[in-house]
């Protein structure tokens, strides 16, 4: 078996290197990588020609074999390395016509086109044979390669498109068009950024009284609304996990303070879309949705290989996510700190919640974002937001 597995091996490896024997000097160095050109094309019509002239295999005139003629002719010997004819083959000006067919520098080689004219004028009328033949054929795939290219081009540039698209969902475009460019994209310390958090007050019920479909076609609308949204902000949407959403501003480019103001605003835009927003099938069921926001420093990189992720880290992402698992249905829950910078910037309407004890941060006093004096759109009826006991606070 091993014999067979061996001689079959061998077998292989020596039609490879007689296929060799037509390729181009330029196309054998850069082998096992197959590559393809029309000046490659005319010499491979060369050593055809020679098969046609001398009614053998190529190089019939030479003792070496298949693997050292490659080489011999890989090597740019002085004069090249090719096949012998015999004058007495053919007329001089055939022989010299192929010599110009295989010369060593590429753009030294004739196209199709000058080839056929001089085999034209070496015919003197008579009837086409097989070399005219042979020589309308290369001359049609000739044509028709620049045409192949262009349209093979046009798909690799659809395909590259798609993956830049697909990148561009999963990472901010500087993150991305830097791992474009094969640049290593290091952690990176934000003094301060704003973060959102929201998810669904009763979606545990909600879910376990709809099928898998209701479910996943009920958070494919409402986040494919949440995208459409974002677009409009100078936000960054960091990820989604069931029904909590995640959206970030300050990062990966700076806005000064601006990233409080963006957060609280689609905050808004959010909150208000519930006014109208329907559950598939509950169509008359009030979505509950629930917001927290918080400013603070994060650390933010790349992790992962296989499906990259642009995460953020740090005691401001906890506290965020606290804010809101700490809020209200039909809410917008603030904490001191982008309480404070939304008073800088002005134009904000907050109220104060009051003293909220948050895990692992203790007592402090809290706001409720209600509205900002250019927002004019409807916000929901806080009489249809859920009870407190329909609650999980965590």
């Amino acid at each position: 078996m091993k014999q067979t597995c061996k001689t079959r091996m061998h077998s292989n490896y020596f039609i490879i290197t007689l296929v060799l024997l037509w390729t181009a000097p330029e196309h054998l160095k850069a082998f096992p990588s197959f590559q393809h050109s029309q000046k490659g094309d005319v010499y491979s019509f060369a050593i055809i020609l020679q098969e046609i002239l001398t009614r053998d295999i190529p190089y019939c005139n030479c003792t070496l074999s298949p693997s050292e003629i490659i080489s011999r002719v890989k090597v740019n010997e002085k004069p090249p390395f090719r096949p012998k004819v015999p004058p007495e083959c053919t007329e001089e000006s055939v022989l010299t016509l192929m010599r110009m067919c295989w010369e060593e520098i590429p753009q030294f080689r004739p196209n199709f086109v000058i080839i056929t004219d001089c085999l034209k004028k070496l015919n003197k009328g008579r009837h086409t044979n097989l070399v005219d033949n042979m020589i309308n054929m290369m001359e049609k795939y000739a044509n028709n390669l620049e045409d192949l290219v262009e349209e093979r081009t046009k798909q690799l540039e659809e395909e590259q498109n798609k993956t830049e698209q697909l990148l561009l969902r999963m990472l901010p475009g500087s993150v991305a068009n830097d791992l474009k460019r094969g640049k290593t994209v290091n952690p990176e310390y934000f003094s301060e950024v704003t973060i959102f958090f929201s998810d669904i007050v009763g979606f545990t019920k909600l879910a376990a009284g709809s099928s898998p479909l209701e479910v996943v076609n009920f958070l494919n609308d409402l986040y494919t609304c949440f995208d459409t949204i974002l677009e409009t902000f100078d936000v960054y949407k960091v990820e989604t996990i069931g029904d909590a959403y995640m959206v970030a501003s300050g990062l990966p480019l700076l806005n000064g303070n601006r990233h409080a103001a963006e957060i609280a605003l689609l905050a808004l835009e959010l909150l208000s879309t519930m006014t109208s927003f329907k559950i598939r099938h509950h169509p008359s069921r009030q979505l509950q949705l629930r917001i927290g926001i918080h400013s603070g420093p994060v650390v933010a990189g790349v992790v992962g290989l296989t499906m990259p992720r642009y995460c953020l880290f740090g005691d401001t992402v906890n506290y965020a996510s606290r804010m809101e698992s700490c809020g209200l249905a039909l809410r917008i829950h603030v904490s001191p700190r982008s309480q404070e910078v939304l008073s800088v910037i002005g134009g904000f309407i907050l109220d104060k919640r009051g003293v909220v004890t948050l895990k692992g941060i203790g007592p402090i006093i809290t706001y409720w974002l209600v509205g900002h004096e250019n927002f004019q759109k409807p916000l929901p009826d806080l009489s249809k937001a859920a009870s407190i006991e329909a609650h999980d606070f965590k």
